[in-house]
């Protein structure tokens, strides 16, 4: 069984920071260039100053504590949506989702599920200014006063050892972030790719945090490529794991994978968000792909 404290004192020293920074997943997680987010974050963090932790109420609860999923989701009818929301209907007490003006009917998916207690749908699309479709989905999650929040993305998979474990994980009141190791699988669900541009599962990705009601949260003002939780995150103390997701972004056919390399060049044609080398990757014949093993 995990030690939540002792990994905790053993991982500080990586620091939030680092862990947030370089995960930049846009709606569906797709991983770019850390450098890129770095040179964003800090433009951001100097424009908002954090008070005085003695000013600041933390509750931390060890026991008793709700676990809260939630998602950003667009046009996903026919994709992974149904197989995420039934499993995380298995591991969270509820879900709260924020549908980014989908025209394919993916609200009513959503509604079939009788976990997701709240569900808000944009009349217009805010995937070009994605900071704000994170802000909004922050702000609904957490008007239903949660204890605990999960940041799923609509293609996410949690392992089994992930899901029986993330109980321990959060009854505990010394670490207020948790981060595991995601997989990008390619062409399927038995390889995921790694190479010197693909290795989102060589560093930990933070993607469960404690919710403090009087913690300030914010995102950084990106486009694209927007970090999954607030970086404000960043200064808390947290446990990285070696817990395991899959990331199905790129589980599909080349067709599929074509259809999102020419989305990225469109939105991103000069690679102000994120790495045009990535990009272009994504049309490597032969990638070094790795057989899936779900536990360690």
């Amino acid at each position: 069984m995990l030690d939540p404290k002792k990994r905790t004192q053993h991982n500080r020293g990586l620091g939030m920071q680092s862990d947030i920074r370089t995960e930049v997943p846009p709606s569906s997680s797709e991983t770019v260039a850390d450098h890129q987010m770095d040179s964003k974050s800090n433009e951001v963090e100097s424009e908002h100053s954090l008070p005085a932790s003695s000013s600041i109420r933390r509750v931390r609860k060890s026991q008793g504590n709700k676990l809260t999923a939630m998602l950003q989701v667009r046009n996903e009818r026919g994709r992974y949506l149904e197989e995420v929301l039934r499993d995380l209907s298995e591991f969270v007490d509820e879900i709260v989702i924020v549908d980014d003006a989908s025209t394919d009917g993916t609200p009513d998916i959503c509604r079939s599920y009788p976990k997701v207690i709240r569900l808000e749908i944009l009349e217009k699309p805010l995937f070009a200014e994605e900071w704000r479709l994170r802000h909004a989905l922050w702000q609904a999650a957490v008007s239903t006063s949660p204890d605990w929040l999960l940041s799923v993305d609509a293609d996410e998979l949690y392992s089994t050892e992930a899901k029986e474990a993330i109980r321990d994980l959060i009854n505990q009141d010394h670490a207020d972030w948790v981060a595991f190791r995601f997989y990008d699988m390619w062409g399927g669900r038995t390889h995921y790719r790694d190479d010197e541009l693909w290795g989102l599962h060589r560093r930990h990705t933070a993607s469960l945090v404690r919710y403090m009601p009087e913690y300030p949260y914010f995102y950084p003002q990106q486009n694209h490529h927007v970090p999954r939780l607030p970086l404000s995150c960043s200064v808390l103390p947290g446990i990285c794991t070696e817990l395991k997701v899959q990331h199905l972004g790129w589980a599909g056919s080349l067709e599929d994978r074509v259809r999102k390399y020419l989305r990225y060049k469109r939105i991103d044609p000069s690679g102000e968000w994120g790495s045009l080398e990535h990009y272009e990757s994504i049309l490597d014949p032969e990638p070094r792909l790795v057989p899936w093993k779900e536990e360690h």
